[in-house]
């Protein structure tokens, strides 16, 4: 029987089936670059090449990284990308209304059986919907843009199944925190990953595109999960168009039986992964004593409406610790539109929290928020590279909203359940 990845690869090849380690070339539903690695690197190539791209109602961009544009330099690059978004007649344009991996699901782009690239290494998100999603870098997408299509290896499944049901404060985030410290850094070796089980039908749809997004983190190519109702309800509620064959694309297997991995949701613990890497995953209550001066809830795989209703579940009548910030940088604007409508933004004003723009800010190391060279943040984002969200000293602990706020609340790295008592 075919996998999920496989069908999704043959349908865009154009052939019945693939097998797996064929080479093949595959025709691009979408392709999604942003102001950091796009029009300001792909712009050059195309003119050099004398091109234009080859269906502008097929890309879409989106300004996030250099938001706000605070500098000469960021500002250059902003009014570059809405320039040549106009002189290639492209209405799928989004900016400054968040990140990428939010905002296009988020409006309706994706939708299962798509074929889709993008320019950024967290493009695998949108394989959440049931659609074959992968990063890419410039050159690549600079051929994407004036061919439609692009060439890869069709690569193995790895199948991570969740059984039972999580408990209370326990998150997508701490499921594949998890996952990270079982199968390292480079467990995905370029495979596609795809999650299954009861555990996973449960998630909502922001909650599943946290874990398609973080399949980077294991180094897959994609992160996939099979499409259900959860899924059409969510792709038509956003205005997309739901294939009428999506039902389909309902395939869970692994390639091989030594590549289903099997995980017991009930019985994990809320997890923080110490620096530098997200691999660096334990329970959340063996980091009790460690203090910290900077709670982060931000990002594509923490500050989705969520992840920020999550944070304000916790921080509802309660004030962080003294000697702790706490930064909120909502993943769109549509979801801080939301939170505010349903008084989430005001709890976590309450708390004490400071706003920032609906950006990738300080998770990609850019704005004038950056970490300093003392200080230790404990954040929702995906990765803890050293230097990644600013100086090289800094050092950055990952955890879900929960967690974050819970130990904002405390002053000290806390299993949310201890705040909570749950």
């Amino acid at each position: 029987m075919e996998t999920l990845a496989r069908k999704l690869i043959a349908g865009a090849a154009g052939h019945a089936a693939v097998a797996t380690g064929d080479v093949v070339v595959c025709d691009v539903d979408l392709a999604m670059i942003h102001d950091s690695g796009g029009p300001r690197r792909v712009k050059p190539m195309l003119e050099r090449l004398g091109r234009n791209v080859w269906d502008k109602d097929r890309v879409v961009v989106v300004s996030d990284h250099y938001v706000p544009a605070d500098t000469d330099e960021t500002r250059a690059i902003q009014e570059l990308t809405r320039q040549w978004v106009q002189d290639e007649n492209i209405a799928n344009f989004y900016d400054q209304q968040g990140i990428c991996h939010v905002v296009l699901p988020e409006r309706g782009h994706l939708a299962p059986g798509m074929f889709c690239v993008g320019g950024d290494s967290h493009s695998p998100t949108g394989g959440a919907f049931g659609a074959y999603m992968f990063g890419i870098g410039a050159t690549e997408m600079a051929g994407v843009l004036t061919t439609g299509s692009i060439w890869l290896r069709v690569p193995e499944t790895i199948l991570i199944e969740w059984d039972n049901q999580l408990g209370s404060y326990v998150t997508a985030k701490d499921m594949m925190l998890a996952v990270c410290g079982r199968i390292g850094m480079g467990g995905g070796r370029y495979q596609a990953i795809q999650y299954a089980g009861a555990a996973i039908r449960d998630l909502s749809m922001q909650d599943r595109m946290t874990l398609s997004n973080m399949a980077a983190e294991l180094g897959a190519q994609a992160g996939l999960i099979a499409p259900d109702e959860v899924t059409a309800a969510y792709v038509t509620d956003a205005g997309g168009t739901l294939p009428d064959d999506w039902r389909d694309y309902r395939i869970e297997i692994a390639d091989d039986p030594a590549d289903h991995l099997l995980f017991d949701a009930a019985a994990l613990s809320p997890q923080i992964a110490a620096p530098h890497s997200p691999a660096n995953a334990a329970d959340a209550g063996e980091f009790g004593d460690t203090g910290f001066n900077v709670a982060y809830i931000g990002a594509c795989t923490g500050a989705k409406y969520v992840d920020l209703a999550a944070a304000a579940s916790v921080l509802k009548g309660r004030r962080i610790a003294s000697g702790v910030t706490l930064m909120v940088a909502p993943a769109s604007r549509q979801d801080q539109d939301r939170a505010a409508r349903d008084g989430v933004m005001k709890i976590l004003e309450d708390a004490g929290a400071q706003f920032l723009p609906n950006s990738c800010g300080i998770c990609a190391g850019y704005g004038e928020d950056r970490l300093a060279g003392d200080d230790i943040c404990l954040s929702s984002t995906a990765r803890n590279f050293k230097g990644r969200m600013g100086a090289p000293g800094s050092r950055v602990y990952l955890a879900s909203p929960y967690t974050v706020a819970a130990s904002a609340v405390a002053g000290r790295m806390r299993d949310p359940r201890d705040v909570m008592g749950g």
